[in-house]
């Protein structure tokens, strides 16, 4: 991968601001692009962009599909723009400004599609039809399993009919012709979804600024993947997972961490020259540039827990083809645009398949002021130019509310003789992001959060937790400055990121 010296800021979709009650791909999409402009920032990183529902909390590191697009980021006001709805279609909602409430808004993003699907209905298609058919590999699956998820009123694939769950081809037949209507609408909300979101890539563009996504390494079992793909996943005969993910015991965990999704069965995928995979990767970078591989160790090695421990206490390590798998993908995108998520315990063979494909890794500031400071990975005396810095990510605490909450006094000293100026919460954030930006690093990237000097309040997810997790956004009167900008921009071009 090409890139240049130069910076980046993680603000996920769903945190802009509008009076829709989630961010989108509308007009406030446009303006902080225009705002990134005037900064010198060349990444917008995101977090990923899939369908995902209450059913999961709205995590968007767990959906309903590897493929699927989240359709609450299609924005009402260009839908509005094209005819598909009306000025009264808007009127009378009202959200918080400043967290997102995901079941209320789903409803209310859920109602205006369908009112714009009625009208749609009645157009000439084209571009539609083109559009299904050259994504009919995922999308015609996609749309039957979610219009069957809601017929069978949300329940688990598992618990579909015998004829249905098992995908038996005259029931499924039968089935579609019941629900035709319902996935002829749901091909509509994602032609809108990759509509709006090729629109405003082309004009981030334009700005001089790229697109970093994000791709989990799981899918989860509740998923039209697994659904249509259960030889790829290790799965008993009716379909329950035999083997699931997680990570082993550490000093955050004393049972380790039990995710609970199916593990791929990597035999299966090699007779198919890796297939899934690779249109996954294919797939995903039509909604950016350059993709994070999150939980990346998992393509070296992979914790595999019996699905029926209640912990992960007593899984073991199996391992991946790695090395198998981005040979291939190597042959159809060379420029191997990602970054390897290779935060927590990584071992050798980890850096050894990051160095043969050159892909760079994460360094988090936030790691680095522990009792191995001179010598962690995570401090920039210890920086090789090929990594990206990060203040911290959508997981961690916000610099204010970790300064706060989890840095001792030992910490704080440290931070400040590392620093060689006293650091308190007056010039935390500018401090950091000034560290990140001067460091050898290729490219530094900050969450908005810090850049806008936020407390806990504004975290973004507690892993862990179950709740609470996603809300954050920014609201009408975010501090987004001249002034800010402009500061950010001297940074950048004094430390040469202006490019």
């Amino acid at each position: 991968m090409n890139i240049n010296r130069s910076s980046g800021v993680i603000l996920h979709i769903s945190s802009l601001y509008n009076t829709f009650g989630v961010g989108d791909f509308g007009p406030s999409a446009y303006r902080f692009a225009d705002y990134l402009a005037t900064t010198g920032i060349r990444y917008w990183q995101t977090l990923p962009l899939n369908y995902t529902d209450g059913g999961r909390g709205f995590s968007p590191y767990s959906c309903l599909s590897a493929f699927a697009g989240n359709p609450m980021f299609i924005s009402p006001e260009l839908l509005l723009e094209d005819g598909l709805l009306e000025t009264t279609d808007l009127l009378e909602h009202t959200f918080e400004e400043n967290i997102v409430e995901f079941d209320k808004v789903f409803a209310y993003k859920m109602s205006l599609l369908n009112k714009a699907f009625e009208r749609f209905e009645k157009t000439e298609q084209p571009d539609f039809k083109s559009f299904c058919k050259k994504q009919a590999y995922w999308l015609d699956d996609f749309t039957l399993f979610l219009s069957l998820k809601n017929f069978y009123q949300g329940a688990w694939w598992l618990d579909w009919p015998a004829e249905i769950k098992n995908r038996d081809t005259r029931a499924l037949n039968k089935i579609k012709k019941t629900l035709e209507h319902s996935i002829v609408k749901e091909k509509f909300i994602q032609y809108l979804f990759f509509k709006q979101l090729a629109l405003l890539r082309t004009y981030v563009t334009q700005k001089n600024i790229q697109f970093i996504g994000d791709m989990p390494f799981y899918v989860s079992h509740d998923s039209a993947d697994v659904w249509k793909h259960p030889e790829l996943f290790k799965l008993f005969k009716d379909g329950r997972p035999a083997k699931v993910a997680g990570v082993p015991p550490d000093m955050f965990s004393e049972t380790g961490q039990l995710w609970g999704m199916p593990i791929f069965n990597w035999s299966a995928l090699k007779k198919t020259g890796y297939d899934w995979w690779i249109k996954r990767i294919t797939h995903t970078l039509l909604m950016c540039d350059i993709i994070r591989l999150d939980h990346f160790r998992a393509f070296s090695a992979y914790y595999e827990i019996s699905a029926t421990e209640h912990t992960a206490a007593n899984g073991k390590w199996v391992k991946a083809p790695g090395n198998d798998l981005f040979k291939k993908i190597q042959q159809i995108h060379a420029d191997m645009p990602f970054i390897a998520e290779d935060l927590g315990e990584i071992d050798q063979p980890v850096w050894d398949l990051m160095k043969k494909f050159d892909l760079p890794g994460m360094k988090l500031l936030q790691f680095a002021f522990f009792d191995d400071a001179p010598t962690s990975i995570h401090n920039p005396h210890n920086y090789v130019p090929h990594c990206i810095s990060y203040t911290g990510t959508h997981d961690n605490n916000t610099l204010q509310g970790w300064w706060k909450e989890e840095v001792s006094d030992k910490g704080k000293s440290m931070i400040s003789v590392y620093f060689n100026k006293t650091i308190d919460e007056s010039n935390l954030n500018k401090e950091f992001i000034r560290k990140a930006i001067s460091s050898v690093a290729v490219i530094a990237v900050w969450p908005m959060q810090d850049m806008l000097g936020l407390g806990a309040e504004a975290k973004m997810n507690r892993p862990g937790s179950l709740h609470d997790n996603w809300k954050w956004r920014l609201h009408s009167q975010a501090p987004l400055t001249e002034e800010l900008a402009k500061e950010i921009h001297n940074q950048l071009y004094l430390f040469n990121r202006l490019h």
